[in-house]
């Protein structure tokens, strides 16, 4: 049975018997997508009492019946989950956070408007899980071509074995703080920064301090201006 090219709705063949039951299949699926709206896009593990129809946006490093799952949107039907693979351009309403986000580059980003509507300021959301170990890098990055005035940092999950915490660049680790505070809800304001040009895609960096990391996640905003030619 064919389906659709972008939603995948399954077409109905010439002749076939009980129609209903493919007819009812793809408004069960428009009834999930459009007009997305989701309760979180920050969860890692399933919630506890979920009700149908409850649709999240699976965060990185997803465990239990949503491993292998992150960045899907996870739909709670009949008792379980079933997950769809969102496409490139897509927009939900994240309800926890009560602001729109857009897929792209293969996660959830906060939706921001184009420059010269926004003042010529952008924000960048990066979601990053921390591995245990040393300093690392994030796989959401500046973007290039950015003057960067500063960045700012909620930790989402307490960030174990390390006193403190610093933030920052390859190239200067400790450019947006350092001594940064581990608890859940903990806030870097302390990003602003002179401007600085980034000619290339660039990671944030996260260096631990008195030990090594053994776990935590923080959410990341980047204060960015990007320098675009006069319209046609």
């Amino acid at each position: 049975m064919a389906d659709t090219a972008n939603l995948e709705l399954p077409l109905l063949a010439a002749g076939q018997a009980q129609k209903h039951v493919t007819v009812n299949e793809a408004l069960s699926k428009l009834d999930w997508l459009v007009q997305l709206s989701l309760k979180s896009r920050t969860l890692a593990t399933p919630p506890g009492g979920p009700s149908e129809g409850d649709r999240y946006a699976v965060a990185p490093g997803a465990t239990g019946a949503w491993a292998g799952q992150s960045q899907k949107i996870a739909i709670y039907l009949n008792g379980g989950w079933d997950f769809v693979q969102p496409l490139t351009g897509w927009r939900a309403f994240v309800e926890d956070e009560g602001a729109e986000s857009v897929f792209a580059s293969g996660q959830w980003t906060t939706l921001t408007l184009p420059a010269a509507m926004a003042g010529a300021i952008q924000i960048v959301e990066i979601e990053h899980v921390i591995s245990a170990g040393g300093a690392q890098t994030t796989s959401g990055q500046i973007p290039q071509r950015s003057v960067v005035l500063g960045v700012t940092a909620r930790v989402k999950e307490e960030i174990t074995g390390v006193s403190g915490w610093s933030l920052g660049i390859n190239e200067a680790e400790a450019r947006y703080g350092s001594g940064l505070s581990t608890g859940v809800g903990a806030q870097v304001r302390s990003g602003l920064t002179a401007p600085m040009a980034h000619a290339n895609n660039a990671p944030l960096k996260l260096s631990p301090e008195g030990g090594s990391f053994t776990g935590g996640r923080v959410t990341l905003h980047v204060y960015r201006v990007e320098l675009t030619a006069p319209p046609a």
